[in-house]
């Protein structure tokens, strides 16, 4: 055995650290039994088609609003870099640095 490392013989106090196949992950409805386990993005398993279809759309959502955020966070960082005349006459003139990928 070596230093450092300990093994647990069991007894009331272990606490189990639950299998990620044993519940649903939307619902936490128990999975098994001899009933169909439906996985989605690897090692994520639902109840039923309808369960896992509510993530799939979840997920969707979740990435299309990311990736509007993200475009319009770089539009407005990629503005162009012209003179522009305030208000009061006054032209600002943008100093900005630009990196481009």
């Amino acid at each position: 055995m070596r230093t450092g490392m300990r093994y647990h013989a069991g007894g009331e106090d272990h606490r189990r650290e639950s299998h990620f196949l044993e519940a649903c992950f939307l619902c936490r409805r128990p999975l098994g039994f001899n009933r169909d386990i439906f996985m989605y993005r690897g090692n994520t398993p639902f109840c039923s088609k309808e369960c896992r279809q509510e993530q799939i759309e979840f997920d969707e959502a979740q990435e299309k609003s990311w990736r509007i955020s993200s475009s319009s966070a770089s539009a407005s960082s990629s503005a162009p870099l012209a003179d522009k005349t305030t208000a009061s006459g006054k032209k600002n003139v943008r100093t900005d640095t630009v990196a481009v990928a």
